[in-house]
């Protein structure tokens, strides 16, 4: 008997959460690396995985008319990888993710100013909700706001930009083809980053090395799998499960302290994008 189909979103976007938190400890496990490399081995990885797939879906789906955006959307995904690596090797595991779920506020501001889409109610009021949740995270005046959390807003920043561009690209290009054109160009530059201070690999390291390339596929494949069996509304709350579960991963395994606050953050940032997104599925 076939599962229910919403089912099945709550399940691809489940993997989707066990990816991510993955790629969160490999960066970890890897980190006397510099971020380039982790990069370099990330992006290597995956497209082994893209090109082994290529025979399925054919060398028609790959031409591209827009080689320009291909190449802005990927500088920026670039450094938003590079920020989040960065900030995860100077921050909590809880804190980087609960920065990341402002992507949406993000992706508000720069589709009003790129795209011209109007800056609705909900999505000002998910922008305020937003820019409290942070301050409840960061809670500057009371606390020493760390300069790897300046860091990975940038990093939300530049995912907001990519996550435009990669809108603007599927009207007219197949997802294999981002999939392709991404590893294309951010492999080469990221590896001619990362020679000047490379570093092998060593005995327990390999294993997470091919961890990040194939859960970072993965974890894109199982995001679109769960958007295209099921509504926003039902996928996001998912992805918020994120949080809790890599807060523990991070107070098991590095004795990271717990924080009430970046608890109340996050779900003031998560409670204003789902109102936005409800909102906008009604109309």
């Amino acid at each position: 008997m076939p599962l229910p189909t919403a089912f099945r979103a709550v399940l691809w976007m489940s993997g989707a959460v066990v990816s991510f938190s993955t790629m969160a400890i490999a960066v970890r496990e890897l980190k006397p690396m510099d971020p380039f490399q982790i990069l370099f081995w990330r992006t290597g990885i995956a497209f082994i995985i893209v090109l082994a797939l290529l025979p399925r879906s054919g060398l028609a789906t790959l031409r591209t008319q827009r080689l320009g955006l291909h190449f802005l959307r990927n500088a920026v995904h670039m450094g938003g990888q590079y920020c989040w690596i960065y900030a995860l090797g100077a921050l909590s595991l809880a804190t980087v993710f609960a920065i990341e779920f402002t992507m949406p506020v993000w992706t508000a501001i720069l589709a009003a100013f790129l795209l011209g889409e109007r800056m609705t109610r909900p999505r000002l009021i998910m922008l305020a909700l937003g820019v409290i949740g942070v301050l409840l995270i960061l809670r500057p005046g009371a606390l020493p706001v760390e300069f790897a959390a300046f860091v990975m807003l940038l990093g939300s920043l530049c995912y907001a930009a990519q996550f435009i561009a990669t809108k603007r690209l599927t009207s007219s290009e197949s997802a294999m083809a981002v999939l392709f054109w991404m590893q294309i160009i951010q492999s080469p530059i990221s590896l001619a980053l990362a020679l000047p201070s490379w570093l092998w690999p060593v005995g327990a390291q390999w294993a997470w090395v091919v961890a990040i390339g194939c859960f970072s596929f993965f974890a894109h494949y199982c995001i679109t799998r769960a958007l295209q069996m099921g509504d926003a509304t039902l996928v996001i709350p998912i992805d918020f499960l994120r949080l809790p579960f890599i807060a523990v991963i991070g107070a098991l395994f590095y004795a990271e302290p717990f924080d009430p606050m970046v608890f109340v953050g996050a779900i003031v940032i998560f409670s204003g994008t789902y109102y936005s997104l409800s909102r906008e599925s009604r109309r």
